[in-house]
């Protein structure tokens, strides 16, 4: 009998968060003020985040402790499993090994909880009463609100509202856990009513609903706001699933030539890959693919500037790869991807070539998402389906040159809320989107000054 799968027992759960800002060569330059383009402080943040998540953020500690009630909560399906995917090299009839660490087995059915569970933590530490968030496809929504029950606290999300209208059942999933969701732009912030008035139909992005859960935490002083991906600490607490995935590979006997994750904010990317570009900082042979969407192409035509990370320039500017803050992505089915910029730790590694990146059509994501489906059994969720496409080039590159790998990627989530892209894909209904560069460089023309 082959082995599938290597499952960590509770007490293998990492005790301590990873951060790579204690290993990278160049370190980000520093997030920038809104209206004075100094860099900011932590008191440029308190108004919106706890004092522990705000020193995460500008950390250079390698080692974080993970506090003993995240550990607790963690326990509920941490350590997830790692698979290797022997079914799908068959049908690939490639000499590549091909393994996926499972995300899926959270209770909200992504890697978010990983960041979620702690940002309701620290927060409810702080004595905070309530969360204003946002999500794109849900899957960072459903972990808020699961956390927020998880610590007693509210959370209000404001939904990007083409996912609103796609996705029913994961804003179901949310208020299940007790979260008020709103599509986005919403009436019940000014930034969403002036959206509104300008085209009630505004299909919306992540940055519009940034900016509408930030201008709601910095209007109410009982109310902090969280972020699902992009910023360091996020990134930081993903680093379970890395080091959880190295305990794994050392009980094969195996290591990772390729590492393949989906790449919207960078925290799935971030969490599985950073551990072991730790290695590869150290000497280690590796590459890290970062895979996004042709329609969404921040790392692959992006420019590395300045940038708010919200449409309202409300946030601080972020040295990142950016398509512009006023970049409108079209309403493709892999919400979580449809960001315009990416983790100034990712855009910082990519710049020093440190990670790659690549960019498909999401017909050919959803092809690779449908041969998964039919050799490994698991409906994939159409952000992490991009990984998914991502190895199986990598495999058949494998194949064609007759060389043995290694390929892992992370399955960051699975897509049984998703199920009305895949009714889409079947039918046919499925468009390409590549971006025009005209319009990408419209977009870039907006960027501030610095």
């Amino acid at each position: 009998m082959q082995e599938t799968k290597v499952v960590l027992p509770d007490r293998e759960i990492p005790r301590q968060w990873y951060n790579i800002m204690a290993d990278m060569p160049n370190l980000p330059k520093p997030p920038l003020h809104p209206g004075t383009k100094q860099p900011v402080g932590p008191q440029d943040l308190s108004a919106i985040f706890p004092m522990a998540l705000i020193e995460q953020e500008v950390s250079t500690q390698r080692w974080i402790d993970i506090p003993e009630e995240v550990l607790n909560i963690y326990s509920l399906w941490r350590p997830s499993p790692l698979y290797r995917a022997h079914r799908l090299e068959a049908a690939l009839g490639t000499p590549a090994k091909i393994y996926y660490k499972y995300e899926g087995v959270s209770p909200a059915g992504s890697h978010k909880p990983n960041t979620s569970i702690p940002q309701a933590f620290y927060n409810k530490q702080a004595g905070v009463k309530r969360i204003a968030t946002e999500t794109g496809a849900g899957q960072w929504g459903s972990s808020m609100a699961l956390a927020g029950t998880m610590f007693g606290l509210d959370v209000t999300v404001y939904m990007v509202n083409i996912s609103y209208k796609q996705k029913p059942y994961r804003r179901i999933a949310m208020e299940t856990w007790g979260a008020t969701v709103h599509p986005s732009p919403s009436p019940f912030t000014n930034y969403g009513r002036k959206i509104l008035e300008m085209d009630p139909d505004n299909p919306g992005s992540l940055g519009m609903a940034i900016s509408e859960a930030v201008e709601d935490a910095a209007s109410h002083d009982d109310t902090n706001y969280a972020l699902g991906s992009v910023l360091n600490h996020v990134i930081l607490h993903q680093s379970v699933i890395g080091l959880e995935s190295k305990k794994q590979f050392e009980l094969v006997g195996d290591y990772p030539d390729v590492i393949i994750g989906c790449c919207g904010g960078g925290s799935n990317l971030g969490g599985v890959a950073f551990p072991f570009l730790q290695d590869k900082i150290n000497g280690k042979q590796l590459r890290v693919i970062a895979v996004e969407p042709s329609s969404c192409p921040t790392l692959t035509k992006g420019e590395f500037r300045y940038d708010f990370g919200d449409t309202a320039g409300m946030t601080p500017l972020m040295m990142m790869y950016t398509l512009g803050h006023d970049f409108m992505p079209p309403g493709i089915h892999a919400g979580g991807l449809r960001y315009h910029a990416d983790s100034q730790l990712v855009c910082q590694l990519y710049h020093d070539k440190l990670i790659e990146a690549v960019a498909y059509g999401q017909t050919a994501v959803f092809e690779a998402a449908i041969q998964f489906s039919r050799t490994e059994g698991i409906i994939p969720a159409p952000e992490s389906a991009h990984a998914i496409k991502g190895a199986i080039d990598e495999a058949l590159k494998a194949k064609e040159e007759g060389r043995q790998k290694t390929i892992f990627f992370n399955l960051s989530g699975h897509g049984y809320l998703d199920l009305a892209a895949y009714a889409d894909y079947l039918a046919g209904k499925l468009e390409d989107y590549e971006y025009p560069e005209t319009m990408i460089r419209e977009a870039l023309k907006k960027l501030p000054v610095v």
